[in-house]
């Protein structure tokens, strides 16, 4: 299995967001510093092409990408907010709502799942995963496992599951995904991390 790099997006980095407006609202290198950081990483084996294939599908232009990786207890809260009970059953009909929704392959490039979705199916019988794929959007998974307290710091957390994480992700793309998330987060600042298998 190939993995590209990690990468770590924030406003500095993000010159290809906006390019001169960023500059222009005094975002990026004081002085006349370069703005761009570029770091090239060429991915070796025999996925290579479908991991150039997969990065240019989620960065087509025009479309996004949808975080559908809330956690069952996240989940469990929106549907609490319209009278219903946190089941597999109502994950999936909310679930199911989103990612069958006509025409989502217009607006939407890559889909990040939760573990759970990754492995359901429509009440047909329909992988979600090939729901996506039939819309040419890219299945992802959250591989981080949540937030813990990190001991002996001043409140900060830090995210489980890089125990297990090879394994995890030889599952994941037996499965269907194609990319993954990992979401960190500290007192002062938060950061996602994409990455390809």
């Amino acid at each position: 299995m190939a993995c590209s790099a990690v990468v770590k997006l924030n406003v500095a980095a993000s010159s290809w967001i906006g390019g001169s407006r960023f500059r222009d609202q005094g975002f990026g290198s004081p002085r006349g510093a370069p703005f761009r950081r570029v770091s090239v990483i060429r991915a070796a084996g025999s996925y290579t092409d479908e991991l150039i294939r997969t990065a240019k599908s989620i960065a087509s232009p025009g479309r996004g990408i949808l975080a559908i990786d809330e956690s069952n207890a996240t989940c469990g809260k929106r549907l609490a907010s319209i009278g219903l009970d946190n089941t597999e059953t109502n994950r999936q009909a909310y679930r199911q709502l989103l990612l069958t929704t006509p025409g989502l392959g217009e607006y939407i490039s890559g889909a990040i799942l939760f573990e759970e979705t990754l492995y359901q199916s429509t009440v047909d019988g329909k992988k979600f995963v090939d729901c996506l794929r039939d819309e040419k959007i890219v299945p992802g998974i959250k591989t981080d496992k949540g937030l813990v307290p990190l001991p002996g710091s001043n409140n900060e957390s830090w995210c489980q599951g890089l125990d297990g994480l090879s394994s995890r992700s030889a599952e994941y793309y037996k499965q269907g995904a194609r990319f993954a998330k990992w979401y960190c987060s500290r007192v002062q600042r938060s950061c996602f991390f994409f990455f390809f298998f």
